[in-house]
């Protein structure tokens, strides 16, 4: 009686509707009914391998691991070579470090089913000696690969100094040796020295492009000549200035070598008083007939009685950046012999401005499109001035809203409308956050 009453309620309810509503309520019943017919009859074990693979390169490693467990095909495809040719290994203590690591047991499945599929490989550590000499040890056991690029990594401070020195040399030319076609190689903060070098041309010289060695104290000015003269497609080129000699600049000015795309110099004082040699302008202007379009990038962290050597010649620095303070001198010397300088970034001067000094540079650096000023003083009217010269082309202005100085043309609030309508965009100058 209860399924007959309910019957027939029903059926007044449905009578009662429109014919319109009645027809939208039995569309979307079918369609529902469809999409889970449809997905009801997908057999996921059975998706092509071109698609698993797919789908596959874009999940996390984690998460890839966890799809490997639905069924033995994804279990398969978890491990074909195209999703282990590229691998980051992270290695910390979990007693120092916050960041994540790759578990130990992945890092021994990798290197059982997967050491001859690695190609692009990457070390980051923290500042443990533990987890240096783990990276250590997981190349040296990578005999069967061939690597086309390695970076080790220091996440803080350069923990990879810290491994016997043995240790490391005999994990980094086992990976020399047994690569082919290393084309990039980032070793900064390393032990790396002139032997290890030479094996490194012996074997890679033709496909070697990038090389970043910032801050390895065991390799000398011989050294890096000896990869320069071998490995004649080298574009990207980053070192410390103790190793920058005339004889590096001619060999890579030389017509068997490609043109150089990128040149970083890292110019860092150990001690105070430190000297520095001074490099040919002759030197410089090979290297710029070679390269016309090269890119000079160099750091600077030295104090202000070390800057003799420097700036004296023109150089075609093109990327220049102050870490520590920079007298008024040295950077009216920059405004003067620095005509391809594309951003300059200045941390520290002073307390007296540097009118004239940036006055000078936007007169003679007519490429300037990026300038970053930090603890500085300029009057607002020399600054308006300077933005007046450089004009549309600086993209990227961040001047501290401390560095300004009001005077008797401009004020703070006044000078935002004054660059703005200069560079053709709003413009603020930055400002210290209050926490």
């Amino acid at each position: 009686m209860k399924r007959i009453k309910g019957g027939e309620e029903e059926s007044k309810s449905s009578t009662s509707k429109s014919p319109t509503e009645a027809c939208k309520k039995v569309r979307k019943q079918t369609d529902e009914e469809s999409e889970v017919g449809e997905f009801s009859g997908i057999d996921w074990a059975r998706l092509p391998q071109e698609l698993l693979l797919h789908l596959f390169q874009y999940l996390p490693l984690l998460d890839r691991a966890y799809a490997s467990q639905v069924c033995r095909r994804w279990n398969q495809a978890f491990h074909m070579p195209e999703l282990w040719r590229c691998f980051e290994f992270e290695l910390n203590q979990p007693a120092s470090s916050y960041l994540k690591a790759t578990h130990p047991d992945l890092i021994k499945q990798i290197i059982k089913r997967h050491s001859n599929h690695l190609q692009y490989v990457s070390f980051k550590v923290d500042s443990s000696t533990e987890s240096a000499e783990a990276a250590c040890d997981i190349l040296s056991q990578l005999v069967n690969c061939s690597l086309k690029t390695l970076g080790l990594i220091s996440t803080a401070r350069p923990s990879f100094m810290e491994v016997p020195k043995s240790h490391f040399i005999s994990a980094l030319t086992l990976v020399f040796v047994n690569s082919k076609s290393l084309s990039s190689l980032k070793i900064d903060d390393t032990p790396v020295d002139d032997p290890s070098l030479k094996v490194l041309v012996a074997n890679n010289s033709d496909t070697l492009k990038l090389l970043k060695m910032s801050s390895c104290p065991h390799v000398s000015p011989a050294g890096i000549l000896c990869v320069a003269d071998q490995c004649h497609g080298l574009r990207e080129l980053a070192l410390n200035y103790h190793l920058l000699s005339d004889d590096l600049l001619l060999a890579l000015s030389s017509e068997k070598h490609v043109h150089l795309e990128h040149l970083r110099i890292d110019v860092v004082s150990e001690n105070p008083g430190q000297h520095f040699h001074t490099i040919k302008k002759s030197s410089w202007d090979a290297m710029v007939r070679h390269s016309p379009k090269f890119n000079l990038v160099m750091y600077f962290f030295l104090y202000e009685d070390e800057f003799g050597p420097f700036f004296n010649e023109e150089i075609p620095v093109t990327h220049l950046y102050f870490g520590r303070s920079v007298s008024k001198e040295v950077l009216g010397r920059v405004g003067l012999h620095c005509p391809r300088l594309v951003e300059l970034v200045v941390c520290a001067n002073g307390l007296r401005p540097l009118d004239e000094e940036l006055i000078r540079i936007a007169k003679h650096c007519t490429q300037l499109s990026a300038i970053g000023l930090g603890e500085c003083e300029v009057s607002c009217s020399a600054f308006v001035e300077f933005v007046k010269m450089c004009g549309r082309r600086l993209s990227q202005l961040s001047i501290m809203e401390e560095v300004l100085i009001p005077d008797h043309k401009y004020s703070l609030e006044e000078i935002h409308w004054e660059v703005s309508k200069h560079l053709g965009r709003v413009w603020f100058p930055d400002t210290m956050p209050i926490w």
